[in-house]
């Protein structure tokens, strides 16, 4: 079992003929992914070849869709078009876009996410790294070797901690890794991870990270509170951060007592989440929960 993607998935690549998307589809075929095919209007009816794989390229999401069966796909194109990539492929009845561009202005975020959650499709990003379900399927950019499957659920703003984590828990393994991305404006939200992660019966451990700036920690510690009973491991990134600055990602400044790590850490642990002061603290806060875990079971 897994959340929003499995070796089942059959995945298109918006923008594949670009070398962001020429790059990570190769490396997201190596994976395992089934890579089904690009879009790119201009260079329809090709194929691109990637070591032992021709690759089709379709005119439209909408084609691809038909031709293949795709219920997902990954969109590399720039932030002037992605708006329309995403409502092209909300529109053809894609299940998930996983949006990895950066820089996509917040209107254009707001607009695409309120027209895909109309059309039924699961937006995860924008500015994100994408998910990947260790041994199984990779959809975006994170890193395929540095983890195996396993039991662990990691939900994440932040791309580089998400990988930091995978690794420092990679004798353990995942069941799942979701980068949600660090804009204001995100498509799914740590929220939705939990709730995913929470009826997933091969996931026995959550680890939710998070970053100074926005509310969305404070509201998934009341989440946790009220709806999840699996253990969860928390991290924030940001102490350190001057007040008032923009730190990385666009949602990552505070503005007063709001938005703090001090603030989200509080919150968290009076949900019942431990959170550690690093990510090596973090990783041994999982470790040392799951060996109390097994002591128990023997016992």
């Amino acid at each position: 079992m897994a959340i929003y993607l499995t070796k089942e998935s059959k995945v298109l690549v918006q923008g594949m003929t670009g070398g962001e998307g020429m790059k990570h589809t190769r490396r997201m075929l190596a994976a395992g992914t089934d890579v089904v095919g690009g879009v790119n209007p201009r260079k329809a009816g090709r194929t691109v070849d990637f070591d032992d794989r021709a690759v089709p390229v379709f005119g439209s999401v909408r084609e691809g869709i038909e031709a293949t069966g795709a219920d997902v796909t990954v969109v590399f194109v720039p932030p002037a078009f992605a708006k329309a990539a995403v409502m092209e492929a909300a529109d053809a009845g894609i299940g998930l876009a996983v949006v990895i561009t950066e820089g996509i202005p917040v209107h254009d975020s707001v607009a695409f996410h309120r027209y895909a959650k109309a059309s039924g499709t699961r937006v995860i990003g924008p500015n994100c790294p994408g998910l990947i379900t260790p041994g199984q399927s990779n959809a975006g950019i994170i890193p395929a070797d540095i983890t195996k499957p396993g039991r662990i659920g990691l939900v994440s703003k932040s791309g580089t901690l998400t990988y930091q984590l995978m690794y420092e828990l990679r004798d353990i393994g995942f069941s799942t890794c979701v980068g949600i991305g660090g804009d204001p404006v995100v498509g799914t939200t740590h929220i939705d991870c939990l709730a995913a992660f929470q009826e997933d019966p091969d996931t026995e451990l959550i680890v939710l990270i998070g970053e100074i700036g926005g509310d969305a920690e404070e509201r998934a510690a009341a989440y946790v509170r009220e709806h999840v009973t699996k253990p969860v491991v928390g991290y924030i990134a940001g102490f350190t951060a001057p007040e008032g600055k923009t730190m990385g990602h666009a949602g990552a400044i505070v503005s007063g007592s709001s938005g703090t790590a001090s603030a989200k850490k509080e919150a968290l642990e009076a949900a019942g989440v431990k959170v550690g002061s690093t990510p090596t603290e973090t990783a041994r806060l999982v470790l040392d929960h799951l060996e109390a875990a097994r002591d128990v079971t023997h016992s």
